[in-house]
């Protein structure tokens, strides 16, 4: 026996701090992994979904295009149709914008409205925007067309997330 043995209150307190240090540990662990996990999960740089445009194709006006991809939530997977204007610019650019408009969300079309043929038209409140996806003054929509960054490769249209509009100044 040692010259100092233990209590047995000593003894209760060793037991209920460890055990309540451990039961702390199971609750905290979750909630750490839950606010670090996104963090350090690994993103792709951009990540392009491919449509079946091809770049040769796109001329000065507007075209729909659509492109697939699959989307990962949590456990759940689901396949996902998005649209998007694409043209090419003066300077031979490829443009690419979202068809959703600012104001309300509603799908905005190319050429439809007979008194602007040559603007983007949301037939939900009437909003316009200019080729370039600037949005018309005196219209209902307070921000331009959001737009998609592009990529070609094998001569194909690659169209990323939309990002806010770099081509309105």
């Amino acid at each position: 026996m040692s010259k100092n043995p233990v209590t047995r209150r000593q003894f209760l307190s060793y037991t209920l701090t460890g055990v309540g240090g451990f039961m702390a540990a199971g609750i905290l662990m979750p909630m750490v992994r839950f606010a670090v996990d996104p963090v350090l999960q690994h993103r792709g740089a951009g990540e392009f979904h491919a449509t079946s445009k091809k770049v040769a194709d796109l001329t000065n006006e507007p075209t729909r295009v659509e492109f697939k991809y699959e989307q990962v939530d949590a456990w759940y997977k689901s396949d996902v149709t998005q649209t998007a204007w694409v043209y090419k610019d003066e300077k031979g650019e490829i443009i690419a914008l979202s068809p959703v408009c600012k104001h309300l969300g509603c799908n905005v079309t190319w050429g439809e409205n007979k008194q602007h043929p040559n603007q983007f038209y949301c037939p939900c409140h009437g909003g316009r925007y200019e080729l370039n996806g600037k949005n018309v003054p005196g219209t209902p929509p307070s921000k331009p067309l959001d737009a998609y960054p592009t990529k070609v490769k094998d001569g194909f249209l690659y169209l990323g997330k939309p990002k806010e509009n770099p081509f309105v100044k």
